[in-house]
């Protein structure tokens, strides 16, 4: 015999308050928000993955030293790769070496992803990042506001003391984002890749010259002071606004 559910949507939307709230309370990063100009950055969750492997553009590489899966096609793999990645990065946080990606929305739909990472942050003040954009919205500045969202939590909320990046030198757009935040040549590399060699262009862009150029302004960082100590900061120890 069935019996229907007695869960009204006002119980299934209080139950996911409470289990909102407690996975707040539990892992506050969840509660980050960045905006800059039309762009608003979120902490990526569990549940992004799906949609997140569907939209990733077939130019967005992974780490080439990934090993693939006996069986599985490469649209199998760049899938899984997205799961490993963000669930490596929840497992192995620590405030020396961290790596925190955002879902980047634009006019309310997800559009892609920016990471920023550093690894001896509390002893070095580097951070790195990473980042990919479905192609529909290219050219329109969206790369520009999202790498700038995350570079003023980096300098102006967390204290670093440098941005570093690199790209392949064909990535002309990438490229093309560093150099227009105001990133320096630092350097040329060669690394391997799924199709061989391949030369990376290394830039670096520090906090001073971030305060300069006054990009600070443009972004409202909220949400932040309970992930203080995720970062090895407590709030007395926090960069100024």
């Amino acid at each position: 015999m069935s019996h229907m559910s007695s869960r009204t949507p006002a119980t299934v939307r209080r139950m996911t308050d409470a289990v909102h709230g407690r996975l707040l309370a539990d892992w506050p990063l969840f509660g980050l928000r960045i905006r800059c100009d039309a762009v608003s950055l979120r902490p990526v969750r569990e549940d992004d993955l799906p949609h997140l492997a569907a939209i990733q553009p077939d130019d967005y590489e992974h780490d080439p030293r990934a090993e693939g899966l006996p069986g599985l096609n490469d649209g199998q793999h760049r899938t899984r790769l997205v799961y490993q990645d963000y669930w490596r990065s929840m497992a192995t946080w620590s405030p020396s070496s961290w790596s925190l990606a955002f879902l980047v929305e634009y006019q309310g739909t997800a559009v892609g992803v920016q990471s920023l990472e550093a690894e001896h942050f509390p002893a070095l003040g580097t951070v790195d990042s990473g980042s990919w954009l479905v192609a529909s919205v290219r050219g329109r500045g969206i790369g520009v506001a999202m790498r700038t969202a995350v570079l003023s939590l980096a300098f102006d909320h967390l204290g670093a003391l440098a941005a570093v990046t690199s790209a392949r030198r064909d990535n002309g757009a990438s490229l093309g984002v560093s150099k227009r935040l105001g990133y320096r040549d630092n350097g040329v590399s060669l690394n391997a890749s799924g199709s061989g060699l391949v030369e990376l262009t290394h830039l670096r862009l520090t906090k001073d010259a971030w305060q300069v150029s006054g990009r600070g302004q443009q972004t409202e960082v909220t949400g932040l002071a309970k992930c203080l100590p995720w970062f090895g900061l407590s709030p007395l120890k926090a960069a100024p606004h």
